[in-house]
């Protein structure tokens, strides 16, 4: 992959600007240790999760090159990169065609069929349905997007981090969900410009950054997490993994029951309804043994990365 900076973060926020709804950061009171807390509400972006920041910066780069063919787009994803993806290209007016796993959500199903995207199944997880993309992409000429191991898609991502720190300029930390990497390589390569430090939190059985860190390379795991259809990827990117070794990042594991319950506490006192993937992100903070614990009067924002989900098992 090639090597992600914060130019291409800045360059990816001149494409999206007035294509992306910008981010609202809401105050989410006092952590008990005493820090300040705040939440990203990106779920309120189009598609409901921040994947069409990354879907517009690449398609938006290839229609300005004159590299987006008439063939259109196709990627493979668990859902949200799907979703994106689809919209973007009926933006830009191009074909979208999306591989999904078996596995897939029927909520995101249905919303891809929405958005008019020809929808295609492959095998029961990400990795299926990738080489399935793959594929189609060299037999139809179609432009391959990928769910997250690009730097037009981790850069559009990274476009969150910016519009965070013009709200809360003084931020200390930044937690967020990871699953392949790019919403994390995209939003660290911002951070760290801006001295801020990114807390990446994954499922323990879920652990593709984590597991590439111990091995020193990415390298394939195993994925079985209540957040797969969203977290599912085996393999993390090179991009996250480079980010993940500086200074200023720390990686965290959370176990699925957390995940549940944190979930169901942001309904529950705060009547926000998320995607487990987004829950992950608050379970770091909320879990029995907290994964990591902010200092007195640290201010800490939690990304709320998506709500492409089935709000009928918050039961209360």
């Amino acid at each position: 992959m090639q090597s992600l900076g914060y130019d291409d973060v800045k360059d990816a926020t001149e494409r999206v600007a007035g294509h992306v709804r910008p981010v609202a950061v809401a105050p989410g009171g006092t952590g008990g240790r005493g820090y300040e807390l705040f939440f990203a509400l990106e779920f309120l972006q189009h598609t409901g999760s921040f994947k069409a920041r990354g879907a517009q910066n690449f398609l938006q780069a290839h229609r300005e090159a004159g590299t987006l063919p008439s063939a259109g787009v196709t990627i493979a994803s668990g859902g949200n990169a799907g979703l994106a993806c689809a919209w973007a290209a009926r933006r830009q007016g191009v074909p979208a065609t999306v591989f999904l796993p078996g596995s897939a959500p029927k909520l995101k199903v249905e919303r891809l069929v929405g958005y008019g995207a020809d929808v295609r199944f492959a095998g029961t997880e990400y990795a299926e349905a990738l080489a399935a993309c793959e594929e189609y992409a060299a037999e139809s000429g179609a432009l391959a997007s990928h769910a997250y191991d690009h730097p037009l898609i981790a850069a559009g991502a990274g476009t969150l981090m910016e519009e965070i720190h013009q709200r809360v300029p003084d931020l200390d930390t930044l937690v967020v969900s990871v699953g392949g990497g790019g919403l994390f390589a995209g939003v660290a390569t911002a951070a760290r410009r801006h001295g801020v430090r990114t807390v990446a939190v994954e499922p323990e059985h879920c652990r593709a950054l984590d597991a590439a860190l111990e091995a020193g390379t990415p390298v394939d795991v195993t994925v079985d997490s209540v957040a797969s259809d969203a977290l599912g990827a085996r393999r993390v990117s090179a991009a996250a993994l480079h980010a993940a070794r500086q200074d200023d990042t720390r990686t965290v594991l959370v176990p699925d029951a957390e995940i549940v319950r944190a979930r169901q506490t942001l309904w529950d006192e705060r009547r926000l309804v998320v995607e487990h993937a987004a829950a992950t992100a608050f379970a770091a903070l909320t879990s029995t043994t907290p994964a990591y614990r902010p200092a007195p009067g640290e201010k800490v924002c939690v990304v709320l990365c998506g709500a492409n989900t089935d709000p009928a098992d918050l039961v209360r």
